[in-house]
């Protein structure tokens, strides 16, 4: 067809190499548009090439088959094997059951023996610092997700200012101008002042066509990355030259059979206006410099630092329900397998980015940030922890994780949590209010290291857990997961939580385990000053009348002593 009208004339000609140059551009410059249908393919490719070699032998048979009886019954057999690939590769998720073994079998798993001591922990719970963002800005603005990261050898929240959603204009022509960067250990976040930092960046999650995030990094990618990244969550830090630069984290999909989600490195994104220059390169080629996670060692900033997609790491973790075997996580066995808990008005989701201290444990990971999991039994009603799960927030090739189970500790996980903080205080309006995202809390208290949970106190709605609305100063509740006690602390003074702890729990513990006393106060010499007094006599001044008082009292106390 397209031979015979090329061959009508020179117009024709003309108009095919017209529109061929327009396909061709077009299939150039909006490759992000088209990348995701890339992708799919790329992740099942081995769905697709079974479907498309039994669908093609299949319609030979129909068609060479001249008996309407045999046509009926090679149409029965499609659509037979196309319903069971249907209910075992998506009902019961078989496909993506295998996608998690190769996740397991290619995953660096270390056993710690000991657990890591927690730092710096943040008092705020995510959605609380989003909801405070959202209050801090106007109409034509909005907040990107926070993320915990280290600035300046600090864990901050950070998040952009850009311009909303609701208003396209906004999104085409202004630029993100402004980003918070909040102090995650103090119970006051403020978003203001010192704290809202100005920078612009011309490409931005919000903004439209060439300037949005995720179109800049997709246009960056070479051939082969285009069926094999994605990007994934956005991160706001500062680079070694103490500039703030876009981080955003990709995800690398490997294997053929059944391609499994790891690390793919970064692309960094920096700040500044751009021009006419810059908007070219945008088109053509997108923004942003590729970091693999090789490279990553050389520059410092990235480092220990949290830019590892949550999406890698949730995988990661639940892969460790192989640790008995292929068939262990299957309905007629299910001896070690995991889940990771979900509460249902919990917003924010496992993994719970944790700065962690692991110099005196037996590995040689670094101290810093993590994503942490504490995975229970598969069963509802099952809640005790089983693994606490490290995953180093830099990307690194590790995953990290302490067997409770094995060690039969008897720690309640978290899915247990959220009951126990509601008997402690049965006086609480607890269908306005529900305790949240309860990290994990390591301390060496009384002689050894123990495990507790942190949980916030937020006001959320019995009916629309999208109701959220934060405090300053939120109530905090720690739980002891081995003892499952519960103690309110208080939110202003982090550094009297053990005391705290301690106080409440010492004779329990001291009946328990026979512990000794700590938190002794010391006892403090008190200097006794000598007081001066004056040489001068001081002459008191009597009452006259006072006087004649008590001598008429003393004459009738003498006459009624007469009269007896």
């Amino acid at each position: 067809m397209l031979k015979n009208y090329w061959n009508k004339g020179k117009k024709q000609k003309t108009i095919t190499i017209v529109i061929g140059l327009i396909l061709l551009v077009a299939l150039f410059v909006l490759r992000d548009d088209y990348q995701p249908a890339l992708l799919f393919v790329r992740k099942f490719i081995f769905i697709i090439l079974l479907s498309a070699t039994v669908l093609f032998f299949g319609l030979r048979k129909f068609r060479n088959s001249a008996s309407t009886g045999k046509r009926i019954g090679i149409l029965g057999l499609l659509v037979l094997f196309f319903g069971i690939l249907y209910v075992i590769g998506w009902h019961f998720k078989m496909y993506d059951y295998i996608k998690t073994y190769n996740v397991f079998n290619n995953l660096n798993r270390i056993e710690i023996n000991e657990l890591p001591l927690t730092q710096n922990e943040r008092i705020q719970p995510l959605q609380n610092i989003l909801s405070m963002a959202n209050e801090s800005v106007g109409e034509t603005k909005d907040v990107s997700l926070p993320h915990l990261v280290r600035v300046d050898g600090e864990n901050k929240w950070t998040m952009a200012i850009q311009p909303t959603e609701k208003y396209v204009w906004q999104g085409i022509t202004d630029n993100t101008e402004e980003v918070f960067s909040v102090s995650s250990t103090t119970p006051f976040p403020r978003f203001s002042n010192e704290n809202r930092i100005p920078v612009i960046f011309s490409i931005g999650e919000s903004l439209k066509f060439s300037r949005n995030t995720y179109n800049a990094v997709v246009q960056r990618f070479n051939i082969f990355q285009l069926f094999t990244m994605e990007p994934s969550d956005t991160f706001y830090m500062k680079n070694d030259t103490g500039q703030w630069v876009q981080v955003v984290s990709l995800i690398k999909w490997k294997g053929f059979l059944f391609p499994y989600p790891t690390f793919g490195g970064v692309m960094v994104i920096n700040n500044g206006e751009h021009v006419f220059s810059d908007y070219i390169e945008r088109i053509l080629i997108g923004k942003g410099t590729y970091i693999s996670p090789e490279e990553m060692k050389n520059y410092p900033y990235l480092n220990g630092q949290n830019t590892l997609a949550e999406k890698v790491s949730q995988i990661q973790a639940e892969s460790l329900k192989f640790l008995g075997g292929f068939s262990d996580p299957l309905p007629w066995n299910m001896e070690t397998a995991v889940k990771i808990p979900e509460l249902p008005k919990d917003q924010n989701q496992q993994p719970f980015v944790t700065d962690f201290v692991f110099s005196d444990t037996d590995s040689n990971a670094y101290s810093g940030l993590y994503h942490w999991f504490g995975l229970e039994p598969v069963g509802e009603e099952r809640t005790s922890l089983t693994f606490s799960v490290f995953i180093p927030a830099d990307g690194s090739n590790a995953l990290y994780y302490y067997d409770h189970a094995s060690k039969k500790q008897g720690y309640a996980g978290v899915s247990a949590m959220p009951l126990k903080v509601k008997e402690s205080r049965k006086e609480y309006d607890w269908t306005a209010n529900t305790p949240v995202e309860f990290r994990p809390y390591i301390k060496d208290i009384a002689g050894r290291k123990r495990m507790f949970f942190l949980g916030t106190v937020s006001a959320i709605s019995e009916k629309d857990a999208g109701q959220f609305d934060g405090s300053a100063t939120p109530d905090l509740v720690l739980i002891d997961s081995e003892y499952r006690d519960v103690i309110w602390i208080d939110v202003k003074h982090p550094s009297k939580w053990d005391k705290m702890v301690y106080d409440q729990l010492n004779e329990a513990w001291r009946l328990s385990e026979g512990i000794g006393y700590y938190f002794a106060e010391e006892n403090k010499e008190i200097d006794i000053v000598k007081q001066t007094t004056d040489s001068t006599l001081v002459i008191p001044v009597v009452d006259k009348r006072t006087k004649e008082i008590e001598r008429l009292q003393r004459k009738i106390d003498s006459l009624k002593a007469n009269n007896n």
